[in-house]
C-alpha cells in the first residue's frame, strides 16, 4: 500500500473511532422531527410517492431531494434506529476527510500540510454540530459531493508541474456562445457532482468562486507576469454552467425560503443585519483558533455593541490588507481567506435565515480555507526563520490532540436534547430559542412543570415569542386545563395572526369549552391560511359531529384525507365514524372497509385500534363473522398488554357481532376534539 493511501485510510479509521460515541446518541428535538421523527413520508423509506415528494417539496423551508432520499435510504435500513442514522453520518465525514487529503495531495504535492489540514478538518471540535447532528447529513453530504467535484475538475485541469500540457480533450462549442467550453468527460462530471451537492444543500452555491480561486493557486492558470496561462475572463467563461447551477439554486431556495424560514426587514432590520456581518465573521474565526465554548444555537441579539463592529471590521481589514500585500510572495493565504470568506457569504446574515448570529455547522467546509492558510503559511515560516525540523510535527500534534480532546467533550452535549440545550443555556444568554427548545425536550419526557418553567422564561425574554405561548397552551391542554390554555392559545394566535397551526390549536380549545361556533371559525381561518393543511378540515368535521350535522362533517373529513391520505389517527376516526355513527346520515360500510383496510395495509404490525374499526367496518356491511375474526384479534392483543378496560370494551363489541348486530355511537355526545 503506497503511502498516500495509508495516510488516508488512517486518517478515515482515526475519525470513525473520534465519532464512535455519536452512534449512541438519540436523535434531537431540533429538526430530527421535521426530517426524520415526525415525518411519515421519510419514514416509509425509499417509495414512488417518496421520490416524488423529496423533488417537489418545500418541506422544512428547503429544497435538498438528496438529503431527503439519504434520510429515506437510512429509514428503509434502519427504520429510526437513531444511532444507525447517526453512523452514516459519520462515515460520510470519514470519508470526506480522505477525499479532501487527496484532493489537496493532487493539487499540491505536499504530502504533510495535506495531512494536517485533512486531520483539522476531521477533529475540528466546530465540526461535530455537522456530524453528530443526524439533520445535518446535507453539510457531511454536500461537501461529499463538493470534493468529489473539485477532484474531477483537478482531472480535467493539467497540473502545474505538466510544463502547459493540454487537456486529454479538445474543446467544443456550447450553444452560439461565441465562446468554447472543454469537452472533457472530467469537466462534466465536476458539473454533475457540483449538481448533485446543490441538490443535498444549495450552500453549495459558491464553489465556483472556490475553483477560480484554484486557477489562481496551486494550478496556476492565471495569466503570469511571463504571460503563461490564461486570463481571468477566459477562466470565468470556462465556469458559465457553473454559475448557471448556482443561479437556478438560488432562486429554487429563495423560493422555498421566503414563507417561513427568511426573516423580514421588520424583524431584523437591515441596519442589524449589517452589524452582525463583520461580528460574525469575526466570531467564525475566532472559534476555529478558540473551539471553545460551543452552542447548538447562538441568538442574534438585539442590538450589537459599536465596539464589537469596530474591532470585528478593523481586523477583518488587516487580515485582507495583509494577505493582499503578500499574495504574490504567498497565494495560499489569499486562496485561503477568500475562501473562508466566500463560502459563508450564502450564511452570513444578509439575508437572514432563522434567528441565530452564527452556527458552527456554516464553517463545515468553509473553514478549510483558514486550515489552508495555516498549514502552508507555518511551513513557510518554518522555513523562513529556520526552525528545527522538529518543531513543526510537535506544534501540529499539540493542536491536533487539543482538537481530539475538545470534540471529545464536545460530542458528550450531542447525546441527547436535554444535554444538549442545557449546555447551550449554560454558554450562552437571553437565549429564548434554546429555552423552547429544552422545554420541547423536558415535556416529551413527561416534566411538565419543567417544560412550563422553560417556556415562560422564554416569554420574559421575547414577549412575541408565539411558539411558547403556544407550547404552554398544547401542555395546559394536555393537563386537562382548558381554561387556562385558552389564554395562552389566543396570545399565540396574536403573536402570529398568520400560521395556521395557531389558529387551529385555538379551535380545537374552544372546542373542548363548548364554544362550537367560534371554534368553527378559527378552523375556517386556518384553512384560509394554508390550503395545504389538513388539521382545520379533520377538526371541522368532528366539531360539526358535536353539532349533530353528520352530513356536513363528511366532505370535511374527505378533505382532510385528500390532503393527508395515509394519515393513521385521521383515517382511524373517520372510519369509525362511517362505520358506527348512530345517525344514519354519517355512515358508509363500504367506504369505512375501504379506509379501515387501508390503515391495516400499511401498519408493519397488527394493530389493535386498525383491526377493531376494521371490524366495526365489516360489521357495518353485514360480514359478521370476519368482523368477528378481526376483533378475536384485537382482544387478543390488548389481553397480552394487560389494558383491561381495554379489553372490556373490546369485548363488548364482540358479543354484539356474535348476534349479528353492529356497534354504534353517537358522536355528538361522546366526541373529544382531540390535542392542539
Amino acid at each position: 500500500m503506497s503511502r498516500t493511501r495509508l495516510i488516508a485510510l488512517l486518517l478515515a479509521l482515526t475519525t470513525l473511532l473520534v465519532y464512535l460515541p455519536a452512534t449512541r446518541s438519540s436523535f434531537v428535538n431540533y429538526d430530527d422531527d421535521d426530517y426524520i421523527t415526525n415525518n411519515p413520508v421519510v419514514q416509509k423509506g425509499l417509495t414512488t410517492a417518496g421520490l416524488h415528494w423529496a423533488f417537489t417539496t418545500w418541506h422544512a423551508s428547503n429544497w435538498h431531494p438528496l438529503t431527503w432520499l439519504s434520510h429515506m435510504a437510512d429509514c428503509e435500513l434502519f427504520g429510526l434506529n437513531a444511532g444507525a442514522h447517526h453512523a452514516v453520518n459519520v462515515l460520510f465525514h470519514a470519508a470526506n476527510a480522505a477525499l479532501l487529503f487527496v484532493l489537496l495531495l493532487r493539487l499540491t504535492g505536499a504530502l504533510w500540510p495535506c495531512a494536517f489540514i485533512a486531520a483539522l478538518f476531521a477533529w475540528h471540535p466546530l465540526h461535530v454540530e455537522s456530524v453528530a447532528w443526524v439533520s445535518e447529513r446535507k453539510d457531511v453530504l454536500s461537501t461529499c459531493f463538493a470534493l468529489l467535484a473539485m477532484l474531477s475538475y483537478t482531472r480535467f485541469v493539467p497540473q502545474p508541474d505538466t510544463g502547459g500540457q493540454k487537456s486529454e480533450a479538445a474543446p467544443t462549442r456550447l450553444l452560439n456562445s461565441g465562446f468554447r467550453l472543454p469537452a472533457s468527460r472530467f469537466y462534466w462530471l465536476a458539473l454533475l457532482f457540483f449538481a448533485l451537492g446543490l441538490m443535498a444543500k444549495p450552500m453549495l452555491v459558491t464553489l465556483p468562486f472556490v475553483l477560480l480561486l484554484l486557477d489562481y493557486w496551486p494550478l496556476a492558470r492565471v495569466t503570469n507576469a511571463k504571460g503563461q496561462g490564461a486570463g481571468v475572463l477566459t477562466l470565468v467563461r470556462e465556469k458559465i454552467p457553473f454559475f448557471l447551477l448556482t443561479v437556478i439554486s438560488c432562486g429554487v431556495t429563495f423560493l422555498a425560503q421566503r414563507s417561513e424560514a427568511v426573516a423580514t426587514l421588520e424583524k431584523v432590520p437591515l441596519g442589524l443585519r449589517l452589524e452582525n456581518l463583520p461580528v460574525a465573521y469575526a466570531g467564525y474565526l475566532a472559534k476555529i483558533f478558540w473551539p471553545a465554548p460551543l452552542a447548538a444555537f447562538y441568538p442574534l441579539p438585539g442590538k450589537i455593541p459599536a465596539l464589537a463592529v469596530v474591532i470585528s471590521v478593523v481586523v477583518l481589514v488587516l487580515i485582507s490588507v495583509a494577505v493582499w500585500l503578500g499574495h504574490r510572495r504567498s497565494p495560499y493565504l489569499i486562496v485561503g481567506w477568500l475562501w473562508f470568506l466566500g463560502m459563508l457569504v450564502p450564511v452570513i446574515g444578509l439575508l437572514q435565515v432563522g434567528e441565530q448570529a452564527l452556527a458552527d455547522r456554516y464553517t463545515y467546509f468553509s473553514a478549510t480555507g483558514i486550515f489552508i492558510a495555516v498549514a502552508f503559511g507555518g511551513c513557510a515560516l518554518a522555513k523562513q526563520f529556520r526552525l528545527p525540523k522538529i518543531i513543526l510535527p510537535a506544534v501540529a500534534a499539540v493542536i491536533l490532540a487539543a482538537c481530539l480532546a475538545l470534540t471529545e467533550n464536545q460530542l458528550r452535549y450531542w447525546q441527547n436534547s436535554e444535554a444538549l440545550f442545557r449546555h447551550a443555556l449554560a454558554v450562552t444568554s437571553d437565549n429564548d430559542t434554546t429555552r423552547l427548545n429544552l422545554g420541547s425536550a423536558l415535556q416529551m419526557k413527561g416534566d411538565f412543570d419543567g417544560a412550563l418553567a422553560q417556556y415562560r422564561e422564554a416569554i420574559r425574554l421575547n414577549p412575541k415569542s408565539y411558539q411558547a405561548y403556544s407550547d404552554i397552551g398544547k401542555i395546559l391542554f394536555e393537563l386537562g386545563r382548558p381554561g387556562e390554555a385558552l389564554e395562552y392559545c389566543a396570545r399565540a394566535v396574536q403573536a402570529n395572526p398568520g400560521r395556521a397551526t395557531l389558529r387551529n390549536n385555538l379551535g380545537i380549545v374552544l372546542a373542548e369549552l363548548g364554544r362550537l361556533d367560534e371554534a368553527l371559525n378559527e378552523f375556517a381561518g386556518a384553512e384560509q391560511l394554508d390550503r395545504a393543511y389538513a388539521a382545520p378540515h379533520f377538526q371541522t368535521g368532528k366539531v360539526l359531529l358535536k353539532q349533530g350535522r353528520d352530513a356536513e362533517a363528511l366532505p370535511q373529513f374527505q378533505a382532510a384525507l385528500q390532503i393527508e391520505p395515509n394519515n393513521f389517527g385521521m383515517l382511524i376516526f373517520v372510519a369509525r365514524v362511517l362505520a358506527s355513527d348512530e345517525n344514519p346520515a354519517g355512515r358508509n360500510g363500504a367506504e369505512a372497509v375501504a379506509l379501515a383496510d387501508r390503515v391495516n395495509q400499511f401498519t408493519s404490525q397488527p394493530q389493535p385500534v386498525a383491526l377493531d374499526t376494521l371490524a366495526m367496518a365489516c360489521a357495518e356491511t353485514g360480514k359478521f363473522d370476519l368482523a368477528q375474526q378481526l376483533q378475536q384479534q384485537a382482544v387478543g392483543l390488548v389481553a397480552a398488554s394487560g389494558q383491561k378496560e381495554d379489553v372490556a370494551a373490546l369485548q363488548q363489541r364482540l358479543e354484539l357481532y356474535k348476534n349479528n348486530q353492529p356497534w354504534r355511537e353517537l358522536f355528538r355526545a361522546t366526541n373529544a376534539p382531540g390535542k392542539p
